[in-house]
Parts: C-alpha cells; sequence; structure tokens
C-alpha cells in the first residue's frame, strides 16, 4: 500500500523530474570532462609527432639522405624510442630506411596527419596497432613517415569513457535511491496525517498525530495541528458547555411564563391579574432578550473587524462617565462608587465597546462586591502604557476559579442567586482582545482588582 502510494506520489514524479535536468547536467559535464581529457592527451601526442618529424627533416638539410637514413636506423634501435613508427621512402614509395614494412595507402593523397592500422610494424608489435603518424615529401621526392602507437592512447580513452558512464550511472542509481527513499518518507508521514484524520472524522477528537523525536519540519507540523486540535477540542468543550448553560438559564424563565400562562388559561379573566400577569412575563422575556443580545455582541465582537471604528479615546474621561451612570445603582446598594486618576489618559480603540467592557466590571463590583462597601475606579500610564483597574472589597473570585470567569455563561456557585447570565467577563474579554489588552486580576484583600493593560497609544492619522 504504502509503496503503490510512493509510486503515484507527486514528490517523487517531481523528484524523478529533479533527478533527470540533474543527470542531463551531469551527462554534459562528465561528457566535456571526456571531450577535453581525450583532446588533451591526443593533442600532446600529435605535438611530439610533428616535433619529431620537423627535427629528422632538419637532420636531411643538414646531412641528406644517408644522414637521415642513419638517424632512422639509430632510432629504431634505441629502446628509447620503442612504439614509435619510422619510413622513409622514395620518390615511388619504395622503403629505404625504418620499421614500417610499406608505406600506408591511405597516406600517399597529401601530407598531415593521419590513422591507419598496419601489420609488423616491430618484433614486439600487435597484428594491427592503432597507428597516428605525420608525413612530409622531402625536396628530393621521397617520403618520410613518423608516427606512434595509439593503442594505448585508445584503450586510456576507452577507460576514460567507461569511467564516466559507470560515474554516471552510479550518479542517476543513488539519484534514484534517494528520490524514492525521501518520497517514501514524506509519503509515511502525510499517511501518518491522513490516518489520525480519518480516525478524528471516525471517533472524535481524541486522536493526535504521532510525534518521532526528529525535531524537523514534519514534526513541528504535527505539534501545530496537534496544537490546533487541542484547541478545537476546547472550542468544542466550549460550545457545548454554552449550549448547557443556555439550555438551563432559559429553563427557568420558560417555565415561569408556562405556568402563569397555564394558570391565567384556566381562571376567569381579571383586570389586574392579567396586566400583573403581562408585567412578569415580559420581566423574563426581557432577561432572555439581554442574555441573547449579549451574545449576538460578543460574537460581533469575535467574528468582525471592528478596527475600522477605532478613534483617540481619553480613557480618564470615560471611566468618569461609568462612573456617573452607575452612581444610582451604587447607591442602592449604599456602595461608595469614585473614580481617580488623570485628566488625560489616551487610548486607540473603540469607545462605545470599552465603554460597555468597563461598565460591566463596575456593575460586576457592584453586585458582587460588599454591602456598603467601596468600588475604585482608577486610570494611570505605566511605562507608556494606559492602565484601568476597578476594585471592590467583596468577597472576590478564588484563585482556581479566575481562568473560568470569562467563558460564556459560567458563573460562581454563589453568584446564582444574583441577576445576570455569566456573559458580561466574556464581553470585557472579547473588547480586550480585539484591542489588544491584557486582563490581569488580583487581590484586594479584601476584594478583588481587575485591571485592563492597554497598549502603546499611537496618535490616529
Amino acid at each position: 500500500m504504502l509503496l503503490a502510494k510512493t509510486l503515484r506520489s507527486s514528490t517523487l514524479r517531481l523528484a524523478l523530474i529533479c533527478i533527470a535536468i540533474f543527470g542531463a547536467a551531469v551527462i554534459a559535464l562528465l561528457a566535456y570532462v571526456y571531450w577535453s581529457t581525450a583532446s588533451f592527451v591526443r593533442g600532446r601526442s600529435d605535438d611530439a609527432i610533428m616535433i619529431e618529424l620537423a627535427q629528422l627533416q632538419r637532420v636531411y638539410e643538414t646531412g641528406r639522405r644517408d644522414s637521415l637514413v642513419a638517424a632512422i636506423a639509430q632510432r629504431v634501435g634505441d629502446q628509447q624510442f620503442q612504439g614509435r613508427i619510422y619510413l622513409l621512402t622514395d620518390a615511388r614509395f619504395t622503403p629505404l630506411a625504418g620499421n614500417l614494412a610499406a608505406w600506408p595507402r591511405v597516406l600517399r593523397e597529401t601530407d598531415g596527419l593521419a590513422n591507419f592500422s598496419a601489420r609488423n610494424t616491430g618484433p614486439d608489435a600487435a597484428d594491427h596497432p592503432a597507428l597516428r603518424a605525420a608525413f612530409a615529401t622531402l625536396p628530393d621526392g621521397s617520403h618520410l613517415l613518423v608516427g606512434r602507437d595509439v593503442d594505448a592512447l585508445d584503450e586510456f580513452r576507452t577507460r576514460i569513457g567507461i569511467a564516466l558512464a559507470l560515474s554516471a550511472l552510479m550518479i542517476f542509481v543513488l539519484a534514484g535511491v534517494a528520490g524514492i527513499a525521501v518520497t517514501r518518507r514524506t509519503v509515511g508521514r502525510i499517511e501518518a496525517i491522513n490516518t489520525t484524520s480519518r480516525a478524528i472524522m471516525r471517533t472524535g477528537l481524541d486522536q493526535r498525530i504521532p510525534l518521532r523525536g526528529t525535531r524537523d519540519e514534519w514534526d513541528e507540523l504535527a505539534t501545530n495541528l496537534n496544537s490546533m486540535l487541542d484547541r478545537i477540542e476546547m472550542l468544542m468543550g466550549e460550545v457545548r458547555q454554552v449550549t448547557d448553560n443556555v439550555a438551563h438559564d432559559l429553563r427557568t424563565p420558560l417555565t415561569r411564563m408556562r405556568g402563569r400562562l397555564e394558570k391565567a388559561a384556566v381562571r376567569p379573566r381579571n383586570a389586574d391579574g392579567d396586566a400583573l400577569l403581562i408585567g412578569d412575563t415580559l420581566v423574563d422575556l426581557d432577561s432572555v432578550l439581554a442574555m441573547f443580545s449579549s451574545l449576538t455582541r460578543i460574537s460581533q465582537i469575535e467574528a468582525h473587524d471592528r478596527t475600522a471604528a477605532f478613534r483617540t479615546v481619553n480613557l480618564a474621561e470615560m471611566a468618569r462617565e461609568v462612573v456617573e451612570l452607575f452612581d444610582a445603582a451604587a447607591e442602592d446598594k449604599r456602595v461608595w462608587l469614585d473614580a481617580v486618576g488623570g485628566e488625560r489618559v489616551l487610548v486607540t480603540g473603540d469607545r462605545d465597546l470599552l465603554f460597555d467592557a468597563v461598565g460591566n466590571l463596575v456593575d460586576n463590583a457592584i453586585k458582587h462586591g460588599r454591602e456598603a462597601g467601596r468600588v475604585n475606579v482608577a486610570v494611570k500610564e505605566n511605562e507608556g502604557a494606559a492602565v484601568i483597574s476597578v476594585t471592590d472589597d467583596g468577597p472576590g473570585i478564588p484563585v482556581s476559579e479566575r481562568q473560568h470567569v470569562f467563558k460564556r455563561f459560567y458563573r460562581l456557585e454563589r453568584s446564582r442567586r444574583t441577576p445576570g447570565n455569566g456573559l458580561g467577563l466574556s464581553l470585557v474579554a472579547a473588547v480586550a482582545r480585539l484591542h489588544g489588552a491584557r486582563i490581569e486580576m488580583r487581590d484586594n484583600a479584601p476584594g478583588l482588582e481587575v485591571r485592563l493593560w492597554f497598549p502603546a497609544h499611537q496618535a490616529m492619522a
């Protein structure tokens, strides 16, 4: 199965294309090496032949034919000149001196260099050695031939060609094996991801892509995918939690409304009683609608880019407006509500969303703080960052619960007896994320302090 997928893999096709291009380049390079090597060796041999022919021509010029015959005889008998070919003939190509039995027929046309084969060129010569010679016609009409046995040169060229061919073949084989091995490894890792994906589709999000501990790009990809699966599983858990909480929070008001309507359906009409029933039902409906309105607002903040509405906002002025808005609610609980801080602390953001977020923090502090307690809203600058904090002197939030209170519908057990739907801090978290702000919860001893740290202000263009 894995081999079949490897052979069908686009990675293998790409590897083969690369091998073909690389192989063509290697063949061209090896061909050039072969041609340049053979040409260099042949050129050196031709140069030596032409030099020796010129030397013998000078011998002829100084001492005529007899001196030339003596020089040829001396060279034929000298071991130093073994493998050399000499022949001096008269004008009719009758041999006069040398170790070649007869003048080759192929060399009777013009002077120059040529290849030929001949028999019995010397006592140790092969039957048909490959020879290369230069020849010239002397002033008296005689002909002089000087050459060399090039069997060794041809053998050298053949060996060079074989070596280069084997090198090219080895390169192709190794490249092919490497390409298949790399493709097989790639397909194996992809198949592991596919197997996990299919298992997730069949059974759920509890499966994870295995890591091999190589710390390569495949392990990095698997780690990222596993992190993504962890995030999806967490989000799915939050969705289930939200669904359960919505069902739980809707059951009570809907049950009350149904009970009232059932009573109204069986009892005689009474103007005062009907008005009271309608009023109570409207209160419950407003609570349900407020819940859905909060959910919709949080979703809109998280799903859409609201940065187009960002402007420069004076956080200190906005905090004072929030305090003025909740002053009446604070008086009802005999809570002292106050705003402290500078006159001008600037941030970049959506003023309406920031107002809602701070308002939710103040509302929570009033509702869940101590009766006849104190709530402070402080605004200041800290190393270029704007910080707004809301503190109360109530029971606070346990450290173990602080990571959960920003989830939708999450409420502490003691808070379930107070009005609310558990969406206020979720909206605060959504606004903070949109503005790149950091939320920090600290003990106020007694009570709780919630801080929002905003990035350094940048003037809007």
